[in-house]
Parts: C-alpha cells; structure tokens; sequence
C-alpha cells in the first residue's frame, strides 16, 4: 500500500472524486500544511492557521499507479487558480501536492512541467509541491461528506 495527500479545494468534492478511483483503498479528509497543532474545521476557515483543506489516499500501487492519481488531481480541480477554487476562496482551497517521497515529487514536477509544456491550462499552474508533514484528520462528519448525503459531487 502506498500513501498521496493532496487539496484542490474543497475536501469534500475531491474526496468523492479520489474515493471512485480503482485501486484506491481508502480516502480521508482533513487538514496539511500549517502550524497549528490538531486545528478545527472552524479555526482552518479562518484562514490563518496555514492549512489546507486535504485528502489523504491509501492506495495499491499494483492497481493504480501514483501518475494516474496526479493525472486525476490536475483534472478535477482548476490548479492555475491561486488559493481558490469556484466560490471557495483562501488560503486553505490553494491547490497542492503534499509528497511523501523524493519519488513522488519528482513526478509531481514532471506533470506539472508537462502541462505547462502542452500549454493545457491558459493561465500559469499555481500548484504547490510540498513535503508531506502532519495530516490532521477532519471530524468525522466531514468524512465522506457527500456519500453521507446522497451526493456524488460538489461545485468543483
């Protein structure tokens, strides 16, 4: 089993989108890449604890393969959009790729430098590509928000 975070925005929608994907065994949702120690919901929607709303991935790389996760984030969210996606707007709904190993960073800039090359996005792709740190799990009713309630998307 391997391991990929990444925050396209909201972690609702981008949850329900990794969680369909064959080969990915288990998703979470909560919050990377700030200071504060086990922040709330409430306190990341300030937007300033430094956080960003995630999606942590458990998946089997026999099944599916790290790129074919990387292509799925860069399609599901618009990555040239800074700290926004849609109607959401901060710093927490900033596209980024939290790697877990020298590996997957180098993968993570190699698709992000292919894009660019292929010009598929208009705009510049703002998307971050930092170390994984500590994933802060989201409270539980945040976790698979939308299949809770009969949803299979959100407005990304």
């Amino acid at each position: 089993m391997a391991k990929a975070t990444f925050a396209a925005g909201c972690f609702w929608g981008v949850e329900a989108c990794f969680q369909q994907l064959p080969g990915v065994t288990a998703t979470a949702v909560g919050y990377e890449g700030g200071a504060l120690q086990n922040p709330s919901y409430q306190q990341v929607c300030t937007d300033g604890t430094g956080h960003a709303e995630a999606v942590e991935i458990d998946f089997d790389p026999e099944k599916i393969t790290y790129q074919q996760i990387l292509d799925q984030f860069f399609a599901l969210h618009d990555p040239t959009q800074l700290n926004r996606q849609g109607p959401d707007w901060g710093t927490q709904y900033r596209s980024v790729v939290f790697f877990h190993s020298p590996e997957q960073e180098a993968e993570a800039k190699a698709t992000i430098a292919r894009l660019t090359a292929e010009k598929k996005f208009s705009k510049p792709i703002v998307t971050q590509v930092v170390p994984a740190e500590t994933f802060w799990r989201a409270e539980e009713y945040h976790q698979k928000y939308l299949e809770k309630r009969g949803a299979v998307s959100c407005h990304i």
